[in-house]
């Protein structure tokens, strides 16, 4: 465990030569024991420290800026915001709240606080972590905000704006999906600061509607997803022009940042209809955001069944993936398998909604020998179990 002592060493101007060497070293799970001897022998009880951050700093490409500056842990790292999606909260922070000071009372090692002291239109930053070791780290990654050490559910500042992120894993990483169990609990949090605006990561799995209905939360939900991976919910006590959820899309093409947006204050007026040319399969933070519809509507695309999330249409949204529709055919594994054996078909790719399907037992089922690729998606239309037998799905330029 990395103590406040190593992370001072690691600050040092020794310790920082001791990090640039380490890095020369593969610490892969491979030559780990000899690598670490080899540290320990250079460096003694430093070694530890050296290897962890090191193996963690490697981790870290493409989720944190400059990756190679930072102190950090394994830990801390899978507790991180995304630079890109930390980068774009702190962007939204700026534009709601103009001119505010924002105190993040869970700052970790800094991966929100790096953002919003970069980010123009923010007066000041304050960050504050009960955890000494976390602060150190933060020191030395983050320059230009005010560090405090505070538990986050002791109020600090006056701060015009707060961001809390609840832990959601244990002390041995696995995850935890249940609000009270996040550290400090969801609903302490949002008690401790009631009337004061405050912005709280969560779970992307978080039962937000029973957090509206039960316990009387009020503010804006907003998903976030990056390139097709739904990361987070996102809890704002301060709505915004009225809207009360909300799914950010978040994609970057070719090193440039695309970015969706769909709100419940967007007409959701949208038919069922048969199968058009394409099918498409919104993406999670749409789904999870329940703006299906609103989505639909804005691109002119309509749902296959009105409970499942398939739309179709006769174009592809930009940016977006959608399958070219070959044929709909009963869901039976004889109809399949005949129709595929009898288009050469050797790769399937099996996307699943409304129906009790395991792809990977359905792909070894089908027994393909040939060679063309197809797509497959299964869904339900009413009661009935449908295939809609798809070219390879198809990117839209953005």
């Amino acid at each position: 465990m990395i103590t406040v002592d190593d992370v001072a060493f690691l600050r040092s101007r020794h310790g920082l030569k001791a990090l640039e060497n380490a890095s020369a070293l593969a610490l892969t799970s491979d030559s780990l024991i000899a690598d670490v001897a080899d540290l320990r022998r250079r460096y003694g009880d430093r070694a530890s420290a050296l290897a962890e951050v090191v193996r963690s700093r490697r981790r870290a490409v493409g989720r944190l800026r400059e990756p190679e500056r930072w102190l950090l842990t394994d830990l801390s790292l899978q507790q991180a915001t995304t630079a890109v999606v930390a980068a774009h909260r702190a962007a939204e922070i700026a534009r709601r709240f103009g001119g505010a000071v924002v105190h993040d009372v869970t700052c970790s090692v800094g991966a929100e606080l790096v953002e919003l002291a970069d980010t123009g239109g923010i007066g000041a930053v304050i960050g504050s972590d009960l955890d000494p070791v976390r602060l150190a780290m933060a020191a030395h990654n983050v320059t230009g905000v005010t560090l405090l050490r505070a538990d986050a559910l002791t109020p600090t500042s006056t701060a015009d704006v707060l961001i809390a992120d609840p832990a959601r894993r244990s002390s041995g990483g696995s995850r935890t999906f249940r609000p009270d169990d996040f550290s400090p609990p969801l609903l302490d949090v949002l008690t401790t600061y009631a009337g004061r605006p405050i912005v709280v990561k969560s779970a992307p799995g978080l039962d937000y509607q029973t957090l509206r209905a039960r316990f009387g939360f009020d503010g804006q939900v907003q998903l976030t997803s990056l390139d097709g991976g739904v990361r987070e919910a996102c809890l704002w006590t301060e709505l915004d022009d009225g809207v009360s959820q909300r799914a950010t899309v978040l994609r970057v093409v070719d090193g440039r940042l695309r970015v969706e947006e769909v709100t419940d204050l967007e007409s959701d007026d949208v038919p069922v209809g048969p199968a058009g040319q394409w099918i498409i399969d919104p993406d999670g933070a749409i789904v999870r955001a329940g703006l299906v519809r609103h989505w639909a509507a804005r691109h002119g695309l309509w749902q296959l069944d009105p409970k499942i999330a398939y739309l179709t249409g006769g174009t592809v949204p930009p940016g977006e993936r959608g399958f070219a529709v070959l044929a709909q055919l009963p869901l039976k594994e004889k109809v399949l398998r005949r129709e595929l054996a009898a288009r050469d078909c050797g790769s399937l790719e099996i996307l699943v909604r409304g129906v009790d399907v395991d792809p990977d037992q359905l792909r070894k089922r089908l027994r393909l020998k040939g060679s063309a690729p197809f797509a497959l998606v299964l869904t339900r239309i009413g009661a009935r179990g449908v295939a809609f037998l798809c070219e390879p799905g198809w990117r839209r330029p953005a």
